[in-house]
């Protein structure tokens, strides 16, 4: 443990005077007992390692590099570089995803070390396993960026439904710059594939970069059809099974949540189960409306501001915090 008394800087307690200083007047910690107690609860009496053996995780740094090389890529004059002519463009896109899912698919086989058996009990950590994840994490990086052009499809209504459906929008680039709620949805479009094609504790990191950077909180397996638009956006919570028809607007601190989470017998909670809304097309959900459980609501409806809903509503429906209230 050398390196890490020089790295720390420790400086044994004994080396100190009774308040805990050197000569210099350094502050003396007792680093070489604590970092031993931190050892022995983090490889025995409280480890939490998974599978007990997994330490190489995906990288948060990493991450959001590929994020911001995906971006560029579908939006290159907007998140890549602003002095891209026609002739340099295409080489700019080419290169920026070529080195993008280069680190990608590190990122995925890493992720998959916490979705994977192998190395539970009786399989053995082989070669071949480490060959076999390695590959896994190939395909899904090549199927996912075979999607790419869809996903730039889709992201591309989310920002007419945005430029419509504000009235303070002046531009597609003001929104795709200075709008919370579209760097979210271009985290979540990118998450949900991710999800999709088998990476899904890699897209749950991608959910919680999108979070800390807009104050939306989307689970990656959400499904959420065309032309979605969160205006303002912070505090909105859209839980895993929640599935969200075209042409569906939200607005700052909706919930799209669970009612109860059903256990077994032991008291775990049962996982997977559809358990979030079902939000049909050309709905608008107002500021502060909460909407619990396995219900739906109908095409084309309002939900207005601040109600709890957690009754199914037919098609064309307007419902008001006092309509919920009394019902």
């Amino acid at each position: 443990m050398n390196f890490q008394r020089e790295a720390l800087g420790e400086i044994r307690p004994e080396q100190g005077d009774a308040q805990g200083h050197t000569e210099d007047g350094v502050q003396a910690w007792g680093l070489e007992r604590i970092v031993a107690d931190l050892r022995r609860s983090r490889e025995d009496t409280h480890k939490i390692r998974h599978r007990g053996r997994v330490r190489e995780i995906p990288s948060r740094e990493t991450i959001a590099a590929v994020l911001d090389g995906l971006s560029a890529a579908l939006f290159p004059t907007h998140y890549g570089r602003t002095d891209l002519s026609d002739e340099s463009i295409d080489y700019f896109v080419g290169n920026t995803l070529n080195a993008t899912l280069n680190a990608l698919v590190g990122q995925v086989r890493r992720a998959l070390l916490f979705v994977s058996n192998q190395g539970d009990a009786g399989h053995a950590w082989t070669a071949d396993t480490e060959a076999h994840l390695h590959a896994q994490a190939l395909d899904i990086t090549r199927r996912f960026a075979a999607e790419l052009t869809a996903i730039r499809d889709l992201l591309v209504s989310d920002l007419q439904a945005a430029y419509q459906g504000d009235p303070a929008a002046t531009s597609m680039s003001e929104i795709l710059l200075c709008y919370p709620g579209m760097t979210a949805i271009i985290y979540h479009r990118f998450a949900h594939a991710l999800y999709r094609l088998g990476a899904p504790f890699l897209a749950r990191l991608i959910s919680r970069i999108a979070h800390s950077g807009s104050g939306i909180d989307i689970h990656p397996g959400a499904q959420i059809g065309s032309h979605f638009f969160v205006d303002h956006g912070t505090g909105v919570v859209i839980g895993e099974t929640a599935i969200i028809g075209n042409h569906v607007r939200l607005y700052q601190a909706v919930t799209l949540g669970a009612k109860r989470f059903p256990a077994d017998e032991d008291g775990t909670l049962i996982k997977g189960n559809a358990r979030h809304p079902i939000v049909e097309d050309d709905v608008v959900i107002y500021a502060g409306a909460t909407i619990l459980g396995r219900i739906v609501i109908g095409k084309g409806s309002t939900i207005g501001g601040n109600v709890w809903l957690t009754q199914s509503v037919p098609p064309n429906s307007n419902v008001t915090q006092a309509q919920s209230r009394s019902s």
